[in-house]
């Protein structure tokens, strides 16, 4: 913790904020990256959300408070980025964010990024039924290995409720590839 509190004095110094936030990108690019695009699914989305994410976090790391850890307050950042930029996509185009993810799904085929098989893309359908708390919870868990811990910093949520989260999940997306 000793260590994070050096970084980011560095990250608030002038003269050292520069060479610091580099190496924030090089630490936390490809996570946030990839946790970004387990909630937009799209490559472009994805790229465009993680820009503002770190525009967000160099704007407003001045207000870090340091109650949790700079990983779970960058990735509360992302998280809320992703869903805004889904909430915004989905009104601009007047739809509902089920109809924009259950598109999005479609289009995945198509995408170059995407190197998924069928059973991957069900998967994929199945999660998209989800509320989105345990789409989350769930993507969090599974794709990304997160501890519930951390993933209790990330959402603000208990522990106790994120596994309750993540077992219905689970219980829905098997009753989903099952069926279908």
């Amino acid at each position: 913790m000793q260590e994070e509190q050096e970084f980011i004095k560095k990250l608030l110094n002038p003269k050292t904020q520069n060479e610091a936030f580099k190496e924030l990108l090089l630490e936390y690019q490809r996570p946030l990256y990839n946790h970004i695009r387990n909630i937009v699914l799209n490559h472009d989305d994805a790229d465009d959300v993680l820009q503002n994410t770190f525009v967000k976090v160099f704007q407003y790391l001045k207000n870090f408070k340091g109650e949790s850890k700079l990983f779970s307050w960058m990735y509360r950042i992302a998280t809320n980025e992703a869903l805004t930029f889904l909430n915004q996509k989905s009104k601009i185009n007047g739809i509902s964010s089920e109809e924009l993810q259950n598109k999005t799904i479609d289009n995945l085929q198509a995408d170059v990024f995407f190197d998924g098989n069928e059973i991957q893309l069900k998967l994929q359908k199945a999660i998209a039924n989800l509320p989105q708390k345990q789409q989350l919870v769930f993507k969090m868990k599974y794709f990304e290995e997160l501890k519930y811990e951390e993933i209790s910093e990330i959402l603000g949520t208990s522990v106790g409720a994120l596994k309750a989260s993540y077992h219905h999940a689970v219980k829905k997306i098997e009753a989903f590839v099952t069926v279908n």
